[in-house]
């Protein structure tokens, strides 16, 4: 006899520096579950396919497209969301020059975006416009047309 399938499991993981434990469905995504049961909504969910990337945070310091992890999956991670990223300060020069730019028209793409500049930022300080472009690629904006995105990540870099 099949043994019946465990429909919810036990979760530990700490999200944005906190411990949060929870016994999670297992098809229930990271997204829906920082935003629904955690409440974190700065973490957007856009196509649900892991094309757009409004749904992107970092899980062990890597981006990572929530909608296309499990939230079982991140058990024993670190996971950061927007709201974490913004508390610890480390985007506001990012954000400032964003607004200087222009950069923000929606803002349904920006927390994504800023994540994903920042570990830009992070891993090479002084990218250029083409390594911007390519860094960005994966996440999709409708609004602004990225040149202003892009302006505004050279500026941060300065």
């Amino acid at each position: 006899m099949t043994p019946e399938p465990q429909s919810h499991v036990p979760i530990s993981l700490k999200v944005n520096g906190e411990l949060v434990t929870a016994e999670l469905p297992v098809r229930l995504n990271l997204v829906d579950f920082l935003r629904g049961d955690l409440g974190l909504t700065g973490t957007h969910i856009g196509c649900e396919h892991g094309i757009c990337g409004a749904c992107t945070v970092l899980v062990d310091g890597r981006l990572t497209r929530g909608c296309l992890m499990l939230a079982v999956q991140a058990n024993s991670t670190n996971v950061e969301t927007i709201e974490g990223a913004d508390a610890s300060g480390r985007l506001m020069v990012l954000q400032h020059a964003f607004h200087r730019s222009n950069a923000i028209q929606c803002g349904f793409c920006t927390p994504a975006m800023l994540l994903s500049a920042a570990e830009l930022l992070r891993v090479n300080p002084r990218p250029t416009r083409d390594e911007i472009r390519d860094w960005i690629s994966g996440n999709l904006c409708r609004c602004t047309g990225y040149q202003a995105i892009v302006d505004a990540i050279i500026e941060a870099a300065a």
